[in-house]
């Protein structure tokens, strides 16, 4: 019997076709795809719920210094720039016309008032002065002659001897050399005074300058310069001014009798010069700059302070007990004003709006927004958001502290 390839299709071990086996592949292929879709739904799904129960990832910790804030006497300074101004500044001239003979002080000598300075030739007013009281010898001698001619005439007259006439001639010349007796004292009174002239004496305590004119020079009162200036140190007053804002209570102050306390800084206001006091206050305002120029005095017992100095002088206007004081780096401003950093028990930051009162000396004072102890941020704003977790640091830039609260103090 012949087989023929229909009849081997017919017996139970036939092959597998080549369309069969591609669709077992497509089976695996799509079991595969839906295994895939599975697990990608399945992570996505818990992903979304731990989203949902807040395991987000963890933002960083952005570094800052805080410190408290602090309970304290804040004290409120009018500033101004201004100068030292002497007392006295005194222009030593003579008052004769002379040779000068002898200079006895040193330049840069402190001197007291009455010290001997320098001496002019004292020769032509002693002369003046012989020639005086020559002149009022021969006066006094004619006058005493003059007197007993008067007695004289008034006998005479008495007996109608000589006419009334001759009687009041010889009174009125008596008078007359009384009269040029007087003007020979004046002229003797002169001569002495110029002597005493050759003299030259401090007229007040202070600090000589450099040396005008040397000896062996001839000297005029009419003279322009003058011999030396002195300068009077002690005391010695700064002149500085202050905004005419601020003027209603420097008056108030200064009326009620208060000693108003003035400090002189340099002029980068980091070293104290001296501490004075508060003298007086100009009577008007410059009206170019809306400023009006008070003086205050200083003992300057070391000589802290030199004449035309420029200093930064500070009046103590106003003392606020019991104040909020924060560091001045703390205070920040936006649109809707002055704001502060506060690091909240959490460790994160919070924006609190504050209201500010005066800012001196790297310190500012609260009015309202802050509680005694509070932790504000005073470095490291620049980064801070609300509700930013932040690493507290200590002032020197150490590593980050474990407890809640910073060190105190500024």
């Amino acid at each position: 019997m012949t087989f023929t390839p229909e009849m081997k299709k017919n017996d139970g071990s036939r092959p597998t076709s080549p369309p069969r086996l591609r669709r077992r592949w497509g089976v695996v292929l799509l079991v595969v795809c839906l295994i895939a879709i599975g697990a990608y739904i399945f992570f996505s799904r818990g992903q979304s719920r731990s989203a949902k129960k807040g395991l987000s990832p963890v933002t960083p910790m952005v570094p800052v210094i805080a410190l408290e804030a602090k309970k304290a006497d804040f004290n409120v300074y009018i500033s101004g720039l201004g100068s030292v101004t002497p007392l006295n500044t005194v222009t030593v001239r003579t008052r004769v016309d002379g040779q000068l003979m002898e200079v006895l002080y040193r330049e840069g000598q402190i001197v007291n008032s009455g010290n001997l300075l320098a001496k002019i030739d004292p020769r032509p007013f002693e002369v003046q002065l012989t020639q005086a009281e020559g002149q009022m010898a021969r006066d006094v001698a004619q006058l005493k002659n003059a007197q007993l001619d008067l007695e004289r005439y008034r006998v005479l007259w008495e007996q109608d001897s000589v006419s009334k006439q001759q009687l009041d001639t010889q009174e009125a010349l008596l008078r007359q050399l009384e009269g040029a007796i007087k003007t020979d004292q004046g002229l003797i009174d002169s001569a002495k005074l110029n002597l005493v002239y050759c003299q030259i004496t401090a007229p007040v305590s202070g600090r000589i300058g450099l040396r005008l004119v040397d000896p062996g020079n001839i000297v005029h009162v009419s003279d322009a310069n003058g011999l030396v200036v002195i300068t009077q140190l002690q005391p010695i007053t700064v002149v500085f001014p202050i905004p005419e804002d601020n003027l209603p209570l420097v008056l108030a102050r200064l009326n009620t009798g208060e000693r108003l306390p003035v400090e002189a800084y340099d002029r980068e206001m980091r070293q104290k010069l001296a501490v004075g006091s508060l003298l007086t206050v100009d009577n008007q305002i410059d009206p170019a700059t809306g400023t009006v120029r008070l003086k205050a005095i200083f003992p300057n017992e070391k000589n802290e302070l030199f004449p035309n100095q420029f200093v930064n002088a500070r009046l103590l206007v106003e003392v606020r007990r019991q104040a909020i004081v924060v560091p001045a780096p703390a205070i920040q401003r936006g649109p809707q004003g002055t704001f502060v950093y506060v690091v909240k028990a959490d460790r994160t930051a919070t924006i609190r709006p504050v209201s500010v009162g005066e800012i001196q000396g790297g310190e500012a004072s609260i009015k309202t927004g802050l509680s005694t102890g509070e932790l504000v941020v005073v470095d490291g704003q620049d980064r801070l958001r609300e509700g930013t977790r932040v690493d507290l640091r200590p002032q020197n830039g150490g590593p980050a502290q474990n407890n809640s609260t910073q060190q105190k103090g500024y």
